[in-house]
């Protein structure tokens, strides 16, 4: 399994809609895609530090999402309510514990 770790800095007053949109738009069409495991949401209420985490199957699933149209269409929607660019690192998920 891989993922694919997103960092972001959204506009102190534009936190919740980021959360929004992520809830309601990227994670959806996350679900849609070829390997797709998972995603989380990470937020710094006092910094607006957000990072994204996304699993996926293999390393090549998270790199076709990563360059589709869709995924673009979802960053998009993010114009306005960031702070500079947005970083994307890719792991191997070498250990992990599912609770509940």
């Amino acid at each position: 399994m891989f993922a694919r770790l997103t960092i972001t800095q959204s506009k102190p007053d534009k936190r919740d809609e980021v959360t929004k949109i992520f809830r309601e738009s990227v994670v959806p069409a996350a679900k849609s895609q070829k390997g797709y495991r998972g995603i989380y949401l990470l937020n710094d209420p006092k910094t607006g530090k957000g990072i994204s985490i996304t699993l996926w199957d293999s390393e090549a699933d998270a790199v076709t999402d990563e360059k589709s149209t869709l995924h673009q269409e979802q960053v998009d929607m993010y114009k306005g309510l960031l702070i500079g660019e947005h970083t994307a690192q890719y792991f191997e998920v070498s250990a992990t514990d599912k609770i509940g």
